[in-house]
């Protein structure tokens, strides 16, 4: 995803522009004015880049030549990962992950607890970031405790799919207002490494 593409912006554009894109965006698709899960989904999309924006790195203070005492700068979280990648994760999922772990997937989508929600294909599981719940926001599910993923097209139009997902607990997760490459993707990825 590329972050200025979905707020209409140039790349290189300043904190005030990305500020009013983002609001001007808000007032059209917040799912209390546009209603319905694509809103939602967009909503999602434009929150992550807004977030993807005004969170970009920041570079830390240079000490001065021959001083021993100077603050170190603190390891960029996911600095293994791409920049677009580290974006499109923001602060919370990157620091949900494990040291070296790679990131094959980033999408928007939406689940029963949260119609905004931020999903990730790592290579040893699902991580996913609850972007409008208040508390505990990050879940995982390693794929050695998946039992079964399939993907289903949603009605009518069937032009959004949902990534279904039943743990060997007998639990049950949904992915819902995804592409339906990007479910059919994912639910391969996770089939392949869950079976033995």
């Amino acid at each position: 995803m590329d972050p200025h593409a979905v707020l209409g912006l140039e790349p290189g554009a300043s904190a005030g522009e990305v500020a009013a894109a983002y609001r001007r965006l808000a007032k059209q698709w917040h799912p209390d004015v546009a209603g319905g899960a694509v809103a939602a989904a967009r909503m999602a999309e434009i929150n992550l880049a807004y977030e993807a924006l005004r969170d970009g790195p920041v570079a830390a203070p240079s000490p001065a030549p021959g001083h021993r005492d100077a603050p170190r700068a603190r390891p960029l979280a996911g600095a293994w990962l791409p920049e677009e990648v580290r974006r499109a994760l923001g602060r919370e999922l990157l620091g949900a992950l494990e040291p070296g772990e790679p990131v094959e997937l980033v999408t928007p989508t939406a689940t029963w607890a949260s119609p905004q929600a931020v999903l990730a294909l790592t290579d040893r599981r699902l991580l996913w970031l609850l972007d409008d719940a208040p508390i505990h926001r990050v879940r995982s599910l390693r794929f050695g405790d998946v039992a079964h993923a399939e993907r289903r097209l949603a009605w009518p139009r069937r032009r959004r799919a949902e990534l279904r997902v039943r743990t060997t607990g007998g639990r049950r997760h949904a992915f819902a207002e995804l592409r339906p490459a990007v479910a059919d993707a994912i639910a391969r990825r996770v089939a392949e490494a869950a079976s033995p």
